[in-house]
């Protein structure tokens, strides 16, 4: 695709938008990136589907969980290496990888979770998508990988995500070699949360989600925004930062609730679902 002479994106888009979009009862909103014959890789079309996705997910309140999921064999095979081919120019490049960061950092700073349901393969820049994810559950089969490094190109934007998942050795052990490792690595490794037969994954993220739903809206929206940035603090700034949140948290109408029930030994009715 083109680009303008700043080396942003131009508005003609190479294929249609390709997100599935679904909010149910509870407010889950499950996003299905919706290209299989392309193993829904990252391209320019999907990269701004994902921005806008998410764009609007930010500004609807009645959203408490968001699913990022997939169609087809393939959770995400990383960034369209054909469309990156057919573009050899530095400032297509430098505003390909900017956008996979701005998308990558909506995910993190989405006010509510959000869950990668992985089935398949998370190759390069899609592993970087899961890492970047608050929580993740991948079937049984799924497997991880930043494979760059076979095609000469080091996962420099994956490795991002990926260091701040799992340890410095074990991100570049991935990064080096470009191997897969399997589901059960991933979560051992950090990288995902729990591992599903590959005919339970959708009970296992439902699970999941109704959990999540199940909690304040107040807390788990406070929580996600907290926990974000305190991992950037020096540690006193986090415990000074983390203590003001918890004090304005503690004025909140859910928490007195949730308190009274405790104390109570019956369910909380949250006040702001």
């Amino acid at each position: 695709m083109p680009t303008t002479s700043d080396g942003s994106f131009s508005e003609e888009l190479s294929s249609p938008a390709t997100i599935l979009q679904r909010l149910d009862q509870q407010g889950v909103t499950t996003l299905t990136m919706s290209a299989p014959e392309r193993f829904n890789a990252l391209s320019e079309a999907m990269l701004q589907a994902l921005h806008d996705a998410f764009a609007d997910i930010a500004d609807d309140s009645s959203v408490r969980c968001v699913v990022l999921a997939a169609e087809g064999k393939a959770f995400c095979a990383g960034h369209d290496l054909k469309q990156m081919r057919a573009n050899p120019d530095k400032a297509y490049y430098q505003a390909l990888f900017a956008r996979c960061g701005e998308v990558m950092q909506a995910i993190v700073n989405l006010p509510v979770p959000v869950i990668a349901k992985v089935q398949g393969i998370a190759t390069a820049a899609g592993c970087q998508l899961v890492a970047s994810c608050d929580l993740a559950v991948a079937a049984r089969s799924a497997r991880f990988a930043v494979s760059g490094i076979n095609v000469g190109l080091f996962c420099s934007t994956p490795a991002v995500a990926l260091s701040r998942n799992v340890s410095r050795k074990r991100a570049m052990e991935m990064l080096l070699t470009g191997e897969f490792i399997s589901a059960e690595q991933a979560a051992e490794w950090g990288l995902i949360n729990r591992v599903a037969e590959d005919d339970a994954l959708d009970e296992a993220t439902e699970e999941l989600t109704a959990s999540i739903c199940a909690k304040s809206a107040v807390a788990v929206r406070t929580g996600k925004a907290m926990f974000a940035r305190q991992l950037a603090m020096p540690l006193d700034e986090a415990y000074a930062f983390a203590g003001e949140t918890m004090a304005c948290n503690m004025l909140a109408e859910d928490v007195g609730e949730g308190i009274d029930a405790f104390m109570a030994k019956r369910p909380p009715q949250w006040r702001h679902r």
